[in-house]
């Protein structure tokens, strides 16, 4: 199984981020995919890499952390994340995507020039995009629509949009990854969605600390959860488990480009 998105950078793990990996890889995990959020993250979170080859990063400005940053800072931090690609050992570009519909000092417009600079640096350097998409569809669905698409691919990250969401998204040839929400009772238009994608084209997260699946909602998430979601995905697919298992990391190994290692058997 791979993690193929989890901020183990969140202070959150700051405690027992040594017991929360152990747990992770005793539950049989084989790699955890951590996104940077913003500029801060992306030179430790390569350190992190570096030390362990089971734990690969995505450098990207999230817009959420752009009502922290000033306009004018976009540019510089942009150019920083350039030259961090360009020096290899990240497996996606991203977190990065929309966000919205108002978040304040972040409008739209603002949101969307940064979005189309880090597909623009995955079209450079080759690299898969991690895409969180909230409230903003009709807008990333026009984006996509007019710049070409990263060949390394997109992954739209806990997804929770609907079947016709999707089948855009699949037809510009998108994969798709869920989170914990496919545990929960009231869950219906991600469950609808997952049963409509190709298996090919799936995979699993447990964007920890949030969004822990049932029974830890409400508690801190973590990766050693995986099986859980992966348990929750194969009910609402109607497939053993097993299989859920073994299609979604191979998925995972084929787009982030056999980054992982294979675990000795």
């Amino acid at each position: 199984m791979i993690d193929t998105h989890c901020h183990l950078d969140a202070s959150r793990f700051d405690v027992d981020r040594t017991d929360v990996l152990e747990r992770a890889w005793s539950a049989g995990l084989e790699g955890i995919v951590i996104p940077g959020v913003g500029p801060h993250d992306w030179e430790p979170l390569l350190e992190l890499s570096q030390k362990d080859a089971r734990l690969q990063v995505g450098l990207g400005i999230h817009p959420q952390l752009l009502p922290d940053m000033t306009p004018e800072e976009d540019e510089a931090a942009l150019a920083l994340l350039d030259t961090l690609l360009a020096r290899g050992g990240a497996a996606a570009v991203g977190e990065c995507g929309l966000d919205g519909p108002s978040l304040p000092g972040a409008p739209l417009e603002r949101q969307v020039s940064v979005l189309k600079r880090h597909l623009a640096l995955a079209r450079k350097y080759d690299l898969p995009v991690l895409m969180h998409c909230h409230r903003l569809h009709p807008a990333l669905i026009d984006l996509l629509k007019q710049e070409p698409f990263p060949e390394a691919g997109v992954l739209m990250h806990s997804y929770s949009g609907g079947v016709e969401l999707a089948r855009f998204y699949l037809q510009k040839g998108c994969h798709f990854s869920f989170a914990g929400p496919v545990t929960w009772a009231e869950a219906r238009k991600p469950l609808d969605a997952l049963r409509a994608i190709p298996l090919d084209r799936l995979m699993a997260e447990t964007d920890a600390p949030d969004q822990a699946p049932t029974p830890h909602r409400g508690q801190r998430s973590e990766p050693g959860y995986l099986p859980r979601i992966l348990e929750g995905m194969a009910q609402a697919r109607g497939e053993p488990v097993e299989e859920v298992a073994r299609r979604t990391t191979e998925n995972a190994r084929r787009f982030f480009r056999e980054g992982f290692p294979v675990a000795s058997r």
